[in-house]
């Protein structure tokens, strides 16, 4: 990794500060730029976000899946983890939160939006920055990247459906048109665009080539990341500065669930026997989220201003410390496992 990657927490941290400065000081720019919509959903957003996962959609294999049968526990501990507990245990911490420990302290539609937000944080499981957290935790690459794509094929067909469930149990309105439209924008389009360059690229099966094409590409990925975290901070500016104890309230949820089901993962990880290599990017993929869509589909469905927009953000800004706390974990706990 080079300089300016090992330091990725510091730049996304100058950007969120940068972007809440510069909200503050121009709202007028980020009102312009909220404007700038088609069917809900925000083009400067939009384009952020393509600019920063495709390349990192170029790195899935789909032909890697083949080989899921070698090493089915790991796989299967992702899985689990993804789908079956991680996306009910954030929206019953939102449903606990939000609606009985905070409920004197939130009105309740701005509560159902909170809730909103943290569900489809939960229900996004991460795809990009995993391939970073691996790489720290000097994680098997090639089994990565088989968890990232038959996690990428499942979202294509799972993430609205349980998003509508999830939201709707929580009393909240699904407008399942923008849900999928939200799906094909930012996972099948990107998806599909990645399949094609890497078959374009590894048609006379230079590997090299195709490298080569994916390094070219990182500091625009980069870029992207950093420009959406700035743009998405610029917008909830004012809410940020006028409303500090929201974003403790939000915060508190999602670290116990970010903490929690790390914990859950590593411990059923060093249970089922897995070698560290594969336990620790498992319960990475696991633990974060696909912040990117979150954000997304927050801002289609809810709105720039809306208290899941602000819930979503407030992901991103817990997202990259924990996820190195516990990057940092995994490596000093490397011990525990044969």
């Amino acid at each position: 990794m080079g300089l300016f990657e090992r330091y990725l927490s510091v730049w996304v941290g100058l950007c969120i500060v940068g972007g809440v400065l510069l909200g503050n000081l121009s709202p007028a720019l980020f009102n312009f730029f909220a404007q700038l919509e088609i069917a809900r959903v925000n083009l400067p957003v939009a384009i952020f976000i393509w600019v920063m996962i495709y390349p990192m959609m170029i790195q899935v294999d789909f032909g890697s899946i083949k080989d899921i049968g070698k090493k089915p526990k790991g796989l299967l501990l992702t899985l689990v983890i993804n789908w079956l507990i991680k996306p009910f245990t954030m929206a019953a911490l939102g449903w606990l939160f939000f609606r009985v420990i905070f409920a004197d302290l939130v009105d309740p539609q701005t509560a159902s939006e909170y809730i909103a937000g943290m569900i489809l944080l939960g229900v996004a499981p991460c795809t990009a920055m995993v391939f970073v957290w691996s790489q720290l935790t000097k994680g098997d690459a090639n089994y990565t990247l088989v968890q990232v794509s038959v996690n990428d094929i499942i979202m294509i067909f799972a993430f609205a459906p349980l998003a509508g469930l999830l939201l709707g149990v929580n009393d909240v309105s699904v407008p399942w048109g923008t849900l999928l439209l939200s799906v094909v924008l930012y996972v099948l389009i990107p998806l599909g665009a990645g399949f094609i360059t890497r078959k374009w690229l590894n048609q006379n099966g230079s590997q090299q080539r195709l490298e080569t094409f994916i390094g070219t590409l990182k500091p625009y990925s980069i870029a992207g990341l950093l420009a959406t975290v700035v743009l998405l901070f610029g917008f909830q500016a004012e809410t940020i500065i006028s409303k500090p104890i929201a974003i403790v309230l939000i915060a508190i949820p999602l670290l116990i669930q970010t903490y929690g089901i790390f914990a859950l993962a590593y411990g059923a990880a060093k249970v089922m026997k897995l070698p560290h290599n594969i336990a620790a990017p498992a319960c990475m993929i696991g633990t974060s989220n696909f912040f990117e869509l979150a954000v997304a589909v927050a801002i289609s469905l809810f709105g720039l201003q809306s208290g899941a927009a602000l819930a979503t953000v407030v992901g991103v800004l817990v997202e990259v410390p924990v996820m190195l706390s516990l990057v940092a974990f995994a490596n000093r706990t490397r011990h525990w496992f044969s």
